[in-house]
Order: C-alpha cells, then structure tokens, then sequence
C-alpha cells in the first residue's frame, strides 16, 4: 500500500485528489494538511511514501517544506512531489533543487495522477523529457556560476554521458537506445551515478548536471534519431 499525505490550502483540491487516488487498491490517503508547516509535522508523524505538496501555501510554502522534509534524515524515505497550476512555475526548479523528486499540475489526467504517485513511491523522479526541457530553458538559462559538485569528478565518461542525457530528460530506455546499451545497462550507470553524487532520484541528477557546469542551458542536446 503507498501511503499518500495531501497538502494544499485549497480543501476542495485534497478533497478531489483524495478521492481519485482512494479509488484504487494500492493507493492511501493517510494525511491532510492546509499549509507547509502541517505537512512537515505530519511527515514526520504519519511517515508517508509520498507527499503531494501544493508549491503555494500560507505560513510555509511549498519549497520551505520540501527543504525542511529533506534536511530531516527521519524522512529520507519520504518522497516530495510539487503540485502547481501551471506546466512552468517560476518556483519549481527551486523545488527540485530543495529535494523535491518531480512536479504535477493540478489539471493531471486521473490516470496519470495514479501513475505518477507509483512511479515516485518507487524511487523513479516525476519528470518528464518535455517537462525538464521546458524548466531547463525557462528557469536555468541565467545559472549561478557552475562549482563542480561533489563526487563529478568520480564518474567515468560514460557515466558522465550518461549524467547529461538524464539532464535533457531522458528516461533508461531512451539512453540505451541513444548509447546502444541494454536498459539494465543503462538503469545500472544511473543508479550507480546516483550513489557517486549522493543523489536521491533523477530529479537531482538534472541539478548536479547543470549546477556542475557538465551541460549548459540552451546547448545542443541528443539527437534523439540514432
């Protein structure tokens, strides 16, 4: 059973997500919360898999909270999905850098919110190859001066190649296609280049490669034919 917590200041918003994600046998609704500082509390109360947390909320916002579950080590098991009205927040890249493993905008087709919700509890990033494009170009196309992180210099070139195709929103498969690599091949440099920089999901991996100067924003990326 995953085990869902629900934050948003908007009861009518829970109200309908709770409702679609009870519909199903592997999927539970444990919590509610009205604001940030709730959902911290009841993070740490309830321990859900998954958080879906609204990115606007009073007292504590989205982003504070995403930080403030991810700094606690009680929660390392606890995973933080934004929920925003628009496909292009201004404060979603800062969520993701803050620890959250993805984002969904809150008009999600009912089968894809389900979907999304077991793709997270399995430790995957809810980030989609468009999605990570558009917040690539949009959001961290004036990036701070690239510091390398820590662990880069660990990875061998193929896992350095790796690391940037992830960055342009890559799933496994689309990388084993690109390197002529078997999915278990290629599932295996992303769990290993994950570990080497302390990385909790994809979603992470996307910052490391960009916040380390290893891709550019607006460069070139993969031509996805071959």
């Amino acid at each position: 059973m995953i085990r869902v917590l629900l934050a948003d200041d908007q009861p009518l918003i829970r109200a309908g997500f709770k409702a679609l994600l009870e519909m199903t046998d592997d999927i539970s609704v444990v919590g509610e919360a009205g604001n940030g500082g709730e959902a911290v509390e009841l993070c740490r109360a309830l321990l859900p898999d998954v958080v879906l947390l609204d990115v606007r909320m009073p007292l504590l916002d989205g982003i504070q909270a995403t930080r403030r579950i991810g700094a606690d080590t009680e929660l390392d098991a606890v995973r933080v999905v934004i929920l925003t009205n628009y496909a292009l927040d201004e404060y979603v890249f800062a969520a993701l850098r803050a620890g959250a493993s993805g984002f969904l905008v809150k008009d999600i087709e009912p089968a894809d919110l389900l979907q999304s919700v077991r793709v997270v509890a399995q430790g995957d990033a809810l980030l989609s190859p468009a999605i990570t494009r558009r917040l690539i170009e949009e959001y961290v196309s004036t990036p701070p001066r690239p510091v390398p992180g820590p662990g880069l210099d660990r990875l061998t070139d193929r896992e350095r190649e790796v690391l940037s195709l992830v960055a342009t929103g890559m799933s496994n498969e689309e990388i084993a296609g690109h390197l002529t690599i078997s999915h278990a091949t290629a599932k295996t440099h992303v769990s290993r280049t994950m570990t080497k920089l302390g990385a909790r999901d994809r979603a992470q991996l996307v910052v490391h490669a960009y916040e380390s100067g290893l891709v550019t924003p607006g460069g070139p990326g993969p031509d996805r034919r071959g």
